[in-house]
């Protein structure tokens, strides 16, 4: 039989294993499956790991307009969950409820050009994809969460006829065997490297890239006490990038160059994102970029040389498989590591561009105009549908009728007319100020008298009229998706060809240049091109 203080200290253990799933032991408090934090292991490190610098940090609860874009980013279902839960240290370091209707599509369109950027337009780098968990032997370092089954824990804890040393034993071999959740993607671009390498005929260098979600644990003191961590969730853009010791530097700093002109390129204030050097404790050289938040800068993206003793260590006394070609040399690939953590980039577009203006709606002059001035490509909705005074069911038919058009060219649309509660038309601009929305198109009576509509920008607040057979958008609206698929071309002037649609120039400029093309491109007949871009 075992005594009291071995079946305590076994219970202490065990709630480690517990965390994160929602078990309890004699209504203990879970504490996180640590291995290194066990009492009967020893600090392991994972071979497969980037180097430490990459956690979320706790961040001081000041800075100005943080509140309001907070409260704006909560009604406009950005971020989903009550304001209680959308503290600044939850949303840094993912313990936030998640992303709201609005805030997953921001993240998609963000990863989209991420993936448009170093994946879609590069010739020698290839998506990969793995498991979100892997089972596996212990590794030395390894603080990853272990999946463990309850059931088999409580049945471990309740066999009263185990010592404690049979006990531990059994954890221990239940942590061996369990499988534990990735806390990054390297691992995983790793285990595809020597079958992707037959891809490129073995010649360097090459890229391979992933999107996924991973796992890491926090300390949350408010929260819990004792020590005990919680399971943050991260959603991270990889590319790990092999190439020869020879330009493995020249490498590094050419994506360091390409990374930080991406992420200052979709910004209101590219100023604000900015990068410093590194070194870890074994004197691997690496980068951080960070965005300048109100309360200080927080870390965005990392980058590392790891060398090759990542990709020793995955194949032990088989070298050869390993080798690539540089030039007529055979070596072993240095291993780059280029990773972005894209819901920090979420939160950090929505502080860029998050702006108090004049109020032009209102005489008030304590009363500001918020609006989220997000770049076009990264905007979650492009357009709102909404209409005005008139018959209302002729008018929604028109609306639905537009709707449809635009859905099929891929544009993303709010169904404003589907509300039931009367708005005025003040409220109306300040609802899709606030969620970012490029233009609002307002259906009126006289669109059934004459065919006329409101058309209004979110970044000018002007308003025009127009005709609604110029707004059909046709093939313009889809080039906005199109730009991912294809590399910029020559762009040409379609309001000079017959049975061509005619955009306004400000919904023109916004909507059918490329990113790369707005301020360079000189289009005669548009004196206001670069109006609507940053």
């Amino acid at each position: 039989m075992r005594s009291g203080a071995a079946v305590r200290a076994c219970q202490k253990v065990c709630r480690c294993l517990l965390s994160g799933f929602g078990g309890r032991v004699d209504g203990g408090q879970p504490e996180p499956l640590l291995e290194g934090s066990c009492s009967f292991g020893v600090p392991v490190r994972s071979h497969a790991e980037l180097p430490r610098g990459s956690e979320p940090t706790g961040a001081p609860e000041s800075g100005e307009g943080s509140e309001e874009l907070v409260d704006i980013c909560q009604r406009r279902h950005f971020f989903s969950g009550s304001k209680g839960q959308l503290s600044r240290h939850s949303l840094l370091s993912g313990c936030h409820p998640g992303f709201g209707p609005l805030g997953i599509e921001l993240r998609k369109n963000l990863a989209a050009e991420w993936w448009s950027s170093v994946v879609v337009f590069r010739e020698q780098v290839f998506p990969v994809d793995a498991l979100h968990h892997k089972s596996g032997p212990t590794l030395p370092g390894d603080s990853a969460f272990r999946l463990v089954s309850a059931e088999t824990l409580r049945e471990i804890l309740q066999d009263k006829d185990l010592s404690k040393e049979q006990l531990i034993a059994f954890l221990e071999n239940l942590l061996k065997t369990s499988g534990k959740l990735r806390e990054n993607l390297l691992h995983g671009a790793l285990e595809h490297y020597v079958n992707c390498l037959d891809l490129v005929n073995k010649r360097l260098p090459y890229g391979l890239a992933q999107i996924g979600v991973c796992f890491h644990p926090v300390s949350d003191t408010k929260q819990t006490s004792d020590g005990v961590k919680r399971i943050g969730e991260k959603t991270e853009a990889s590319l790990v990038w092999f190439t020869s010791a020879r330009t493995a530097g020249q490498w590094l700093d050419f994506w360091l160059r390409h990374r930080l002109l991406w992420w200052r390129k979709f910004a209101v204030s590219p100023s604000n994102f900015s990068s410093s050097d590194c070194q870890d404790e074994e004197g691997r050289k690496g980068n951080h970029l960070y965005y300048n938040f109100p309360w200080g800068k927080e870390l965005i993206e990392t980058l590392w040389n790891l060398g090759d003793r990542e990709l020793l260590h995955m194949c032990p006394g088989n070298e050869s498989q390993l080798h690539g070609r540089d030039g007529r040399k055979n070596v072993v690939p240095h291993v780059l590591s280029v990773n972005g953590n894209l819901d920090r980039g979420v939160l950090a577009y929505l502080y860029d561009s998050f702006q108090l203006t004049e109020n032009s709606f209102t005489r008030k002059k304590n009363l500001h105009r918020k609006v989220l001035k997000l770049h076009p490509c990264l905007a979650p909705v492009k357009v709102a549908l909404d209409v005005g005074r008139g018959p209302t069911v002729e008018l929604r038919q028109v609306c639905q009728g537009l709707f449809n058009e635009l859905l099929e060219n891929g544009i993303s649309v709010w169904p404003g007319y589907m509300e039931t509660v009367q708005s005025s038309f003040e409220q109306l601009y300040s609802k899709y100020d606030e969620m970012s929305i490029l233009f609002t198109v307002l259906i009126t009576e006289a669109t059934l008298e004459n065919g006329l509509i409101h058309l209004r920008s979110r970044d000018t607040t002007m308003k025009e009229m127009m005709h609604i057979s110029k707004v059909s958008f046709t093939s313009f609206l889809r080039s906005i998706t199109e730009r991912r698929q294809s590399p910029p071309v020559v762009i040409h002037q379609p309001w000079e060809q017959k049975g061509q649609t005619v955009l306004p120039a400000r919904l023109l400029c916004c909507l059918v240049l490329p990113c790369s093309l707005r301020k360079e491109a000189s289009i005669p007949g548009l004196t206001s091109l670069h109006l609507n871009c940053r």
